[in-house]
């Protein structure tokens, strides 16, 4: 246990944290998606999963500590609903509602296509599983710089 890190932050997830760099991204994935297949393709092939928790509470609790990219208009994106595209499901809402929060990145976050989020997510530094098992629950989250 630290002083002022979220209790949600464990040792795996630090590290996984601390080792990307500018630019890298983080897919934060539902409980449904292949994580375990996609984590292997990543540049850690790391994956980290936090069973039993709800997905906002991983975001929230993820950019208390991680700088988000300023200099992409897009740092945060959602996987889209297949067949309807202007869906945004209630996970997608609770997650852009801590975003906003936080003033992490600008909301609404664009959406990718679902195989189009599956390959990206394999370009992505490392995999978050939350135990969310609500479908959509997929995120990436690209990491900025702390200045000064």
């Amino acid at each position: 246990m630290l002083k002022t890190i979220d209790p949600i932050l464990g040792p795996d997830l630090l590290w996984l944290l601390a080792a990307m760099g500018h630019g890298d991204d983080l897919a934060v994935v539902d409980a449904n998606h292949p994580a375990e297949t996609i984590a292997r393709a990543t540049t850690s092939g790391r994956i980290v999963r936090l069973p039993g928790l709800a997905m906002a509470e991983v975001v929230r609790a993820i950019l208390t500590v991680l700088p988000i990219d300023d200099f992409e208009p897009d740092p945060i994106r959602r996987m889209l609903v297949v067949g309807d595209a202007a869906a945004v499901p209630a996970v997608q809402k609770e997650v852009e509602a801590v975003v906003a929060q936080a003033a992490a990145a600008p909301t609404p976050l664009p959406g990718i296509e679902r195989f189009a989020f599956y390959e990206a997510a394999r370009k992505a530094f490392g995999v978050v599983q939350v135990g969310d098992a609500r479908p959509y629950g997929c995120f990436l989250l690209r990491k900025g710089v702390i200045a000064g």
